[in-house]
């Protein structure tokens, strides 16, 4: 089986190797991934994708593109030849695309369809206190995330596993279901399942306003939305006019010996930070100051000396 696997980021990697790993049961004639760009600073150098990096390992040849809807990328894919096309965590394709492929095109997503529909499902999950998540295949069809699934795997989630630990569990789920995937396609014995649109849910990209924290919020909400933001792109809010990322935290069981603030006010009790919300306080353990590197709040607090008892997050 001739395969056109595309995928950009470290989640598509365990697939993609899965796949290699089969022999010769699947042949990947192609690896789609995003041009080299600086990927750890603005204005560092380009660096290729986790996913090129492990087509070279495995000697794969790769094509790079960012404009997935040139005629050129088109003719690309056509001339491969390919049976299937496996998309993890790529672009969204046009229909002169996926539909080159003789028997389809299907994508690993990263939540249990309909549920989170959209770029970023294990975020979202997580920030809505989901104890459950998983993975879906499905066939591409031209409204995204819409496509009739193949298989699907659930799995528990942690109370305090944050987007980075889960994004790394499952894209290890998603590389089995992926396989199993292609060898019922193989085998012309898979089973599709319409979407029940009235149980879809939107996962929508993630920005500088929707990431910001809201102090006002009870402290298991901001819990889950510092834990579903960890560690990148990061729960954000000011501190004395600069942006701070906050990347662990823990609720307060048992609650410091003060009365209750205004939701965002700090408080620094036997060598702990915590913030108070809209029920209580929260301890932070993990951030970072603007123009400072990442530490623990046990560091930060080294260098805190702040006289102000009404000092806030904005």
């Amino acid at each position: 089986m001739r395969i056109i696997f595309m995928g950009t980021p470290e989640f598509a990697v365990p697939s993609l190797q899965a796949i290699a790993a089969e022999g010769s049961a699947f042949e990947v004639v192609l690896v789609v991934t995003g041009a080299d760009k600086p990927r750890r600073k603005k204005n560092s150098d380009p660096e290729p994708s986790p996913v090129k990096q492990a087509a070279l390992l495995l000697g794969l040849p790769v094509y790079e593109t960012d404009d997935v809807k040139s005629p050129e990328f088109a003719a690309v894919v056509a001339a491969e030849r390919a049976d299937v096309i496996v998309v993890a965590a790529f672009r969204i394709l046009p229909p002169a695309v996926y539909e080159a492929a003789r028997l389809g095109a299907f994508n690993l997503h990263a939540s249990l369809l309909p549920a989170y529909r959209g770029a970023a499902p294990i975020n979202w999950a997580l920030v809505n206190g989901d104890t459950t998540s998983g993975v879906t295949t499905f066939f591409l069809q031209k409204r995204v995330d819409t496509g009739s699934i193949i298989l699907r795997e659930t799995t528990e989630v942690g109370p305090d596993e944050n987007a980075t630990e889960l994004a790394g569990r499952l894209s290890e789920i998603g590389a089995r279901v992926v396989v199993d995937t292609l060898h019922r396609i193989a085998a012309g014995s898979v089973e599709v399942l319409g979407q029940d649109e009235s149980l879809a849910s939107k996962a929508p990209k993630l920005d500088r306003d929707n990431t910001r924290l809201n102090w006002a919020q009870p402290v298991a909400a901001l819990h889950n939305f510092i834990r579903g933001l960890a560690l990148k792109p990061a729960a954000w809010t000011t501190f004395e006019g600069k942006t701070m990322k906050i990347f662990r935290s823990a609720p307060v069981v048992h609650p410091p010996e003060h009365h209750s603030a205004p939701a965002g006010t700090i408080l620094v009790d036997r060598g702990r930070l915590y913030a108070s919300g809209s029920d209580g306080w929260i301890e932070l353990l993990s951030l970072q100051l603007e123009g400072r590197k990442p530490m623990e709040a046990t560091e930060f607090l080294r260098g805190f000396r702040h006289e102000n008892e009404s000092l806030k997050f904005v």
